[in-house]
């Protein structure tokens, strides 16, 4: 089963100016559009002892544009099974506006230590309308919709030493989201992210090993939702506020860049909430809650470059809330485990 072909450009369109962007069909829907696309100026000044690389980068993804790949948009898992259950909660920034925004944003990097980035975002519409092309966003509750320019932030210390790299940052957004995408002329609700970031590396020409951390905290302020009990096709909260917790980690070992192998953790969780997690057969939380824990693992082989080939499995510890009868009509956690066997190849 074909899921998923992209085409990737990624380099120098003119002088200072590049890009990285993609366009995927979606071989389970039947269905292509514009995915993760980063455009940037960049600038490069050296001189003695300084090495000062800066820019600017206009995007449709939050966190897109890092280099690191501890944040959402290229953190593990890499790819994953289009057609098996995800759970009911996951943080904003975590790809909740991946292709339905559009940032601009200012980085600067310091003698390869010190990086910082800051811009806003805004709904793609209008001559931005292109960041979001493949999007239905005439559909009531479908994509994200958002009111003015919304502030993101990236800062990390990088240091390197011989075989050795090390990252330490901090990242997030404050965005204001209209309840029903359809509907401009209402309140917003405000969902505040704040995510830390960790990252080591150690490679050689036969070894490579990497582990990285990142935890994600997201205020839900239902300023709009919650007293009107819920506009158009938006969230229904029974909270005033809510809040999220997500923690990733990861650790993978590759050797003579051909045998990989990778350990992952995932941990989500919240306070209750039934009017935004309800009981529902399936995809439901019988007591509310959005809480979901589970371990990757992924064997990787590469005989070639070009060529990736790969079996991953998900393994639920909680889902939704509760390991057992999580949906109250009987569905387990573990019902969701997912084999995923991947097939890369580039050309």
């Amino acid at each position: 089963m074909l899921q998923q072909a992209s085409l990737f450009y990624g380099g120098r369109i003119a002088g200072p100016v590049g890009a990285f962007a993609q366009w995927t069909y979606d071989g389970i829907a039947h269905h292509s559009g514009i995915d993760n696309t980063d455009i940037r100026a960049a600038g490069h000044f050296t001189r003695d002892d300084v090495d000062f690389i800066y820019g600017v980068t206009v995007n449709n993804n939050p966190t897109v544009s890092d280099v690191w790949n501890t944040t959402p948009a290229f953190g593990f898992p890499y790819a994953s099974s289009s057609i098996s259950l995800t759970p009911t909660a996951s943080t904003l920034i975590d790809g909740g506006l991946a292709q339905q925004v559009a940032g601009v944003s200012g980085y600067a990097f310091w003698n390869r230590t010190i990086y910082a980035e800051f811009g806003f975002y805004r709904t793609a519409d209008q001559m931005f309308s292109v960041f979001r092309t493949g999007q239905d966003s005439a559909t009531p509750g479908g994509v994200k919709r958002l009111k003015g320019a919304n502030p993101y932030w990236r800062l990390a210390y990088n240091r390197e030493f011989g075989p050795h790299s090390l990252e330490v940052g901090t990242f997030g957004m404050i965005a204001d989201v209209y309840p029903d995408n359809t509907i401009a002329a209402t309140p917003t609700d405000r969902f505040t992210d704040f995510g830390l970031d960790a990252q080591y590396q150690y490679i050689t020409i036969s070894n490579a090993f990497t582990t990285q951390i990142a935890f994600i905290h997201e205020k839900q302020d239902w300023s709009a939702s919650f007293p009107s009990g819920g506009i158009g096709a938006g969230p229904t909260p029974t909270n005033p506020t809510d809040h999220l917790n997500t923690l990733k980690l990861k650790a993978s070992y590759y050797y003579q860049r051909k045998y990989g192998a990778t350990l992952g953790y995932f941990s989500t969780t919240g306070n209750a909430d039934a009017g935004l997690y309800g009981a529902v057969p399936v995809t439901g939380s019988a007591n509310g809650l959005p809480d979901t824990r589970a371990i990757i693992l992924e064997l990787d082989y590469l005989p070639m470059p070009q060529v990736k080939l790969s079996v991953q499995y998900t393994w639920f510890l909680k889902f939704n809330g509760a390991r057992f009868n999580y949906d109250g009509s009987g569905r387990n956690a573990s019902d969701n485990n997912t084999l995923y066997l991947l097939a890369w190849l580039v050309f």
